[in-house]
């Protein structure tokens, strides 16, 4: 098996924990065996005949169906169209995954061999794959979105093939629009029709998806009225954007969001200048920077005063004739490779326009399906495990953590307010609305190994991202990270448990017990007293029921009272990063630290 290499090199262990790291997302592992298309696979649907393989583990495998039309030309910025079947007796071998959306090349992308900041993919790009047992009949059906800040990344990455025959479901990964391409909106693309002018082309991807399963995943031994959402980071906020849009409703009927979240934008904050209450990446600001990039004007000033001369068709066709490539010119790639976007507009069609607790607070508001809702102890260390703001080079090129106890702590607050918004306000709000089938889960693993006398297991820990190798129980050809496991009974023995507990829910919408009823009971939000399963290992904490409910006020009083932080100016940090935006107040930022905070403005502090 051939490994790509890395492209991030800060110095020979640092190397290792980045892509130990981004491998989560990566099949970094691709097969050089040549790919024999079987005809037992061949199966009929809407986008035509697809022949796919059986894999080495024995699943029925099918990579690259188009499930919409082409969203370029004329159709970038468009409700995707279902895809057009070729000629009635073609057949489209579906041995490879489709191509990537427009992205920067990155380890997420799946190209590593091409430079970083250069742009991959092809906006011909709405594919997905299926992975499903041999005689597959009527089983649950488990919907991937990808994750990557809906940025980066692609479906392709994740192998399905150990979920679906160990545990008996048809699995289904997809691509979807990203960046500006998936979301953007800009009064000159209006065309009238609310799909159309929404800006959440990316989520409508998702939905489009959503109905190709919903016609044609029989074919493939799935039901069609028992399909699970589940997902990612962003993929778990896409997710939970399924169970928030009325254009959803039917077409699944559970959901599982691992590390997510919900929030949306104000469609100015996505079309207006910044000193209009706009995102530094508005579609105004976005033309602006083209005009620039191109040699039109030599300013923002004359950019913005020739866009007020600027007719509606004009812009229009500027937008529509500017490549991938002149849109990625005008970003910086963030970490990752990924863009900071606004994203979820809150259009009134698509996605309401609603508070998150008005939206999930009201079963009229929402499609309340079961959910199982969870986060990562320790979600922010895969952003800062190779960040020189906390690590020091021992010897000139061995990597140490500068200050542990600090670092552990804005890893323990940072996941803390992730877990808050993420998983028990939402658990709330459900819960209080009357699903009485809401499960938590927060996932404990942190047993990676030192590296030259580097501890993983702090500077990563149950970090962002890691749970998913367990998910779909693929350590090694699906994600390419098995330099990072220990790959001992501890692995097995929760990578056996988390299967069986997903599993079970994509069956039945409660996890119970697992698939083969002999985990710990896993009780719904609230019940008996108690919230979220924490899922570890054997010989460390094991899986257990806990009581812990989390809060932003609850996070407030434990900072304001935290004794271990020396440093007020500490405290100033913690508070800034992770209460900007919602649940910030000023005056109480203001008295935190003796006063010292008052000092410091807070838009100076990064995040993490």
């Amino acid at each position: 098996m051939k490994r790509l290499t890395p492209t991030y090199i800060y110095f020979a262990i640092g190397l290792f924990v980045f892509s130990a790291a981004v491998a989560i997302y990566t099949n970094q592992n691709p097969s050089v065996n040549v790919i024999t298309p079987d005809n037992a696979t061949l199966r009929t649907t809407s986008s035509g005949n697809v022949l796919g393989y059986i894999g080495d583990n024995g699943a029925y495998t099918w990579k690259g169906i188009p499930y919409a039309e082409a969203p370029d030309g004329g159709l970038r910025w468009r409700a995707p169209a279902p895809a057009r079947p070729p000629q009635k007796h073609s057949v489209i071998e579906a041995l490879a995954n489709g191509p990537v959306c427009p992205q920067f090349a990155s380890q997420l992308s799946g190209s590593g061999e091409v430079p970083e900041s250069g742009v991959v993919g092809s906006e011909d790009c709405l594919y997905l794959s299926i992975y499903a047992p041999p005689n597959a009949e009527n089983l649950p059906v488990m919907y991937w979105i990808h994750g990557g800040g809906n940025s980066i990344g692609q479906g392709g990455n994740y192998d399905g093939s150990n979920l679906a025959m160990q545990r008996d479901v048809v699995v289904v990964s997809i691509n979807y629009r990203l960046g500006v391409f998936g979301w953007f909106t800009h009064p000159a693309i209006g065309t009238g029709n609310p799909e159309d002018d929404s800006g959440n082309y990316g989520t409508l991807d998702a939905i489009q998806g959503l109905k190709w399963v919903r016609e044609n995943i029989a074919q493939f031994g799935g039901n069609p009225n028992n399909v699970t959402v589940f997902g990612e980071s962003a993929g778990g906020r896409d997710a939970l954007a399924m169970m928030a849009s009325p254009l959803a409703k039917g077409l699944f009927h559970r959901a599982i969001i691992q590390s997510g979240g919900y929030s949306t934008n104000k469609m100015s904050v996505g079309q207006n200048y910044v000193e209009d209450g706009g995102h530094p990446f508005s579609s105004a600001e976005i033309v602006t920077k083209l005009l620039i990039a191109d040699g039109t004007v030599d300013s923002p000033e004359a950019a913005k005063e020739l866009q007020a001369d600027m007719s509606r068709s004009y812009t229009r066709q500027y937008l529509y004739n500017k490549s991938a490539e002149d849109f990625f010119q005008i970003f910086d790639s963030q970490g990752f490779g990924m863009l900071n976007l606004p994203d979820n507009f809150a259009d009134g069609s698509v996605l309401p326009d609603l508070s998150v607790e008005e939206l999930f607070s009201n079963l009229e508001n929402h499609n309340p399906v079961p959910v199982m809702l969870g986060t990562n102890r320790d979600e922010p260390s895969l952003f800062m495990a190779r960040d020189p703001r906390y690590l020091d080079n021992f010897l000139g090129f061995l990597p140490r953590l500068k200050d542990k106890a600090s670092y552990k702590r804005t890893v323990k607050y940072g996941a803390l307010t992730w877990k808050a918004r993420g998983v028990d306000d939402l658990a709330q709000y459900m819960t209080k609305a009357g699903n009485n089938n809401v499960y938590a889960y927060r996932f404990d693993w942190d047993e990676e190994p030192s590296q030259l006398g580097f501890d993983l297991s702090t500077a990563l820990g149950a970090a962002h991202g890691l749970e998913i190798a367990f998910v779909f129980n693929d350590f090694e050809g699906g994600f390419g990270i098995d330099y990072l496991y220990p790959h001992d009974d501890n692995q097995a023995s929760l990578a056996n448990s988390i299967t069986s507990y997903w599993s079970e829910f994509a069956y039945n919408g409660n996890p119970m017990q697992g698939r083969d009823g002999s985990e710990p009971m896993w009780v719904s939000w609230g019940m008996g007293g108690m919230q979220s399963l924490v899922l570890d290992t054997p010989t460390d904490q094991g899986i257990y029921m806990n009581k812990e409910i989390v809060s932003l006020e609850s996070i407030k009083i434990e900072l304001a009272a935290d004794s271990s932080i020396e440093d007020e100016l500490e405290r100033c940090h913690l508070y800034a990063r992770n209460f900007r935006g919602a649940g910030f107040i000023r005056e109480e930022y203001d008295a935190l630290g003796d006063g010292a905070c008052a000092a410091l403005d807070p838009s100076t502090i990064s995040a993490f």
